[in-house]
């Protein structure tokens, strides 16, 4: 693949993350927001005299413009990184048209980035979760995250080179089910983390981690989508005379 079309593929590649940012965004102002005022309310209910801070960025604004910003921004830069992964990966995962090889990748990169490591680290409103924490369970998140990634690749690799003797089938059930055996290794070994306060709405907390799975299916579905589309049409592009013989077919009298 030549620098010019990878040059294509990564501005088309953030385009479509641009327009699956703005899926997503629609998603957490309506499913997620009203959650996070509610966890919100609950802190500041349970919250000391002493303990309020002076609110530096009203919630408004955070809810708003802010959300639409690090959402917008994060899909932008997503965009762009997936779009140079799908550069390396089509054409290596398989004979699949370039829509296809978007959708597949897509949904990997959505299991491998964010699915397994929710299932073990799942994402918490505010009021959940003890300050003096927050950099032992950030580091332990983006741990899950990177063993997920480079299991996934790991499991690719094993799947091709299994193929040749078991057949693409058998090499892929082999291949996943060896993905799901260290995974659930990780999960058994890696530190549990449990901060939720005992009086804690246990239907704020579980509306507002569906809420953020939502997102994020919205936004690599989303972007698998869009950015397939735009992908086959830069690289199997249609004809020009089967377009006119269209044309005039259609034009044509009977």
């Amino acid at each position: 693949m030549n620098s010019a079309t990878v040059r294509n593929l990564l501005v088309r590649g953030m385009l479509a993350g641009l327009g699956a940012g703005v899926l997503a965004l629609i998603a957490a102002y309506f499913l997620g927001e009203p959650n996070v005022d509610r966890a919100i309310g609950f802190e500041e209910a349970h919250a000391h005299a002493h303990d309020h801070e002076v609110e530096l960025v009203s919630r408004g604004l955070q809810s708003t413009a802010g959300l639409a910003t690090g959402v917008l921004i994060y899909g932008i830069a997503f965009g762009g990184i997936a779009a140079l992964a799908y550069c390396v990966a089509l054409g290596r995962v398989g004979r699949f048209t370039p829509r296809a090889t978007a959708l597949l990748l897509s949904g990997c990169a959505l299991l491998a980035v964010y699915v397994v490591p929710f299932l073990k680290y799942p994402a918490n409103p505010p009021a959940v979760g003890d300050g003096d924490t927050i950099g032992k369970r950030t580091a332990l998140y983006f741990l899950m995250m990177v063993l997920s990634v480079l299991l996934a690749i790991a499991a690719t690799i094993l799947g091709k080179r299994l193929a040749p003797r078991l057949g693409t089938w058998y090499a892929t059930v082999a291949a996943v089910a060896a993905f799901a055996v260290v995974i659930g290794v990780a999960y058994a070994f890696l530190p549990v983390v449990n901060e939720v306060p005992a009086d804690f709405p246990a239907t704020v907390l579980w509306r507002f981690r569906l809420s953020a799975l939502a997102m994020q299916l919205i936004l690599w579905g989303g972007f698998g989508l869009l950015f397939g589309e735009l992908a086959e049409r830069l690289l199997n592009p249609r004809p020009a005379k089967d377009e006119e013989s269209r044309t005039v077919a259609t034009a044509a009298p009977n």
